[in-house]
């Protein structure tokens, strides 16, 4: 199996480079098959949004929906789906950012009751609590 790194990935969805978009284009449609998935990692997912957002300006909508046609291709094979679309769902329906979702689902997959945060917007989902000011000494 291949893994596929964030940079092609973004090269591939924005065409922005076209050098690079070329060679990732060439590369993901000749090696990423239906009999021979690549795979894309949790981590990958989270810098592809990050990069969407900051470099892009991408809204979470067009986020969402290049997420969910992820996990949808038969030629990729995404790390967790169910984990990932648990946490796309969460994604649609908060102000809080997709990687924010994806750590509280996967921290929740692997028996966790919450996590700790100091990140006031995840903190409103409830799968974070927020850390609590310890009081003066």
């Amino acid at each position: 199996m291949i893994a596929i790194d964030t940079n092609v990935l973004v090269r591939y969805l924005v065409q922005d480079d076209p050098a690079q978009a070329k060679q990732a284009t060439q590369f993901i449609e000749s090696s990423c098959t239906d009999d021979e998935p690549c795979f894309i990692g949790q981590i990958v997912l989270c810098e592809l949004a990050w990069v969407l957002e900051s470099n892009y300006g991408q809204n979470r909508e067009n986020i969402a929906q290049v997420i969910e046609e992820l996990l949808q291709v038969g030629q990729l094979e995404v790390q967790q789906p169910e984990v990932v679309w648990r946490a796309l769902s969460d994604y649609k329906n908060s102000n809080a950012d997709f990687p924010d979702h994806l750590l509280a689902r996967v921290n929740q997959s692997a028996g966790c009751d919450f996590t700790a945060t100091f990140d006031k917007k995840a903190s409103k989902q409830p799968a974070f609590k927020l850390v609590p000011r310890s009081s003066a000494s």
